[in-house]
C-alpha cells in the first residue's frame, strides 16, 4: 500500500456497526461501493454484497465481474439483482426507486460527503424545505458519509482494485451529474474554497433544527382545529405533513387550504387525490370522495 495511505484513519471515519455484525452492502462496482465493501470487510463485518444490474448500458452485465473479483477472495457472497428500467423522463429517479425496491432493508450504500453536498444542491434546486436540505442522515446504512470521494478512490488503489467506469455517471441528462461536474466546480472557483464540507455542515445543522421542530410538532394534534390554528405556522405545517403524507407530503398551497379550514375561514377544502378535509365541532376529518 501507498505509505501515505492510512487505512486506520479511514476506518475511524466510517460509521460501521461493531465487528461481527451481519450486513448487506449495495455494490455497483464503482469506487465508492467497492470501497464500502473493502472497508466493511476490513472492519470485521459479515458482509453480503448486492449488485443491481439496471441494464442501462449494453455492457452493464460485466460489472459484476469486478465485484466478484473483490468479493470471492474474501469469502463475501454476491447476490445479483437484474432489473429493467426503460429510458425516458425521470430516468435517474426511476432507476433509484427500482434499485431500492430490490435491495434488502437497511442495505448499506457507499454515499460520501461529496454525494451529500450534491444532494443538498439538488434539493435546493427543487425548492426543498429544511427536511430536504438535511439531505442524507448519517448512520450505519450510509457509513461513508464522512469520507470524500477521493478517499474511496484511494482505498481501491491501495487494495489494487480497478473500479468500473460507468458512462452514465457523466451523462449530462442527469441533474446529479451536472451538479457534480459543472455546478460544484463553478462554486469552488467562485468562492476559492471547497464547497463540499460547507454544504455537508449545512445539512448537519439543518437536520438538527429539523429534528427539533419535528419533535415539537408531535405535540400538536392535527385533527384539533383550535390547536392547529393557534400553533406557530411552521409547526402546524409539520403536523399536517405527518398526517396527510400519502406517501408524499402535501404542497404548501394544500397546507394553507387546510389551515383555512382549521381557522374557520371555510368549512372544507380539497387536498388532491379525491380527498377532502372537513371541519365539524372543532375537529378536522379526512374524507375519501371517490
Amino acid at each position: 500500500m501507498d505509505a501515505s495511505f492510512s487505512l486506520h484513519r479511514i476506518l475511524n471515519a466510517c460509521a460501521f456497526p461493531v465487528a461481527g455484525t451481519t450486513v448487506n452492502c449495495a455494490v455497483s462496482g464503482g469506487a465508492d461501493s467497492l470501497a464500502l465493501l473493502l472497508l466493511a470487510h476490513e472492519h470485521g463485518l459479515i458482509v453480503t454484497a448486492h449488485h443491481v444490474n439496471h441494464q442501462l448500458r449494453t455492457d452493464s452485465a460485466l460489472d459484476v465481474n469486478v465485484v466478484n473479483a473483490v468479493a470471492e477472495p474474501r469469502g463475501i457472497a454476491v447476490v445479483v439483482h437484474t432489473i429493467t428500467v426503460d429510458d425516458g423522463p425521470n430516468l435517474e429517479a426511476r432507476a433509484r426507486d427500482a434499485r431500492y425496491s430490490v435491495l434488502p432493508p437497511g442495505c448499506m450504500t457507499g454515499h460520501t460527503s461529496d454525494d451529500q453536498a450534491e444532494t443538498v444542491l439538488i434539493n435546493q434546486l427543487r425548492g426543498a424545505s429544511s427536511s430536504g436540505l438535511s439531505a442524507m442522515r448519517p448512520g450505519h446504512t450510509r457509513p461513508l458519509l464522512a469520507l470524500r470521494r477521493a478517499d474511496t478512490v484511494a482505498v481501491c488503489a491501495a487494495f489494487g482494485v480497478e473500479p468500473v467506469q460507468d458512462s452514465t455517471n457523466t451523462d449530462p441528462r442527469f441533474l446529479r451529474n451536472r451538479v457534480r461536474h459543472e455546478l460544484l466546480p463553478l462554486m469552488a472557483d467562485m468562492s476559492n474554497r471547497d464547497p463540499v464540507p460547507l454544504l455537508s455542515r449545512t445539512a448537519d445543522l439543518l437536520r438538527a433544527d429539523n429534528d427539533l421542530l419535528d419533535q415539537l410538532a408531535e405535540a400538536i394534534d392535527p385533527t384539533d382545529a383550535k390547536a392547529l390554528a393557534n400553533a406557530p405556522t411552521p409547526l402546524a405545517y409539520r403536523a399536517l405533513r405527518k398526517w396527510l403524507s400519502d406517501p408524499y407530503p402535501p404542497d404548501l398551497a394544500t397546507l394553507e387550504r387546510v389551515l383555512s379550514v382549521a381557522r374557520g375561514e371555510v368549512l372544507a377544502c380539497d387536498i388532491g387525490e379525491n380527498r377532502q378535509i372537513r371541519r365539524s365541532k372543532q375537529r378536522l376529518t379526512l374524507h375519501n370522495l371517490g
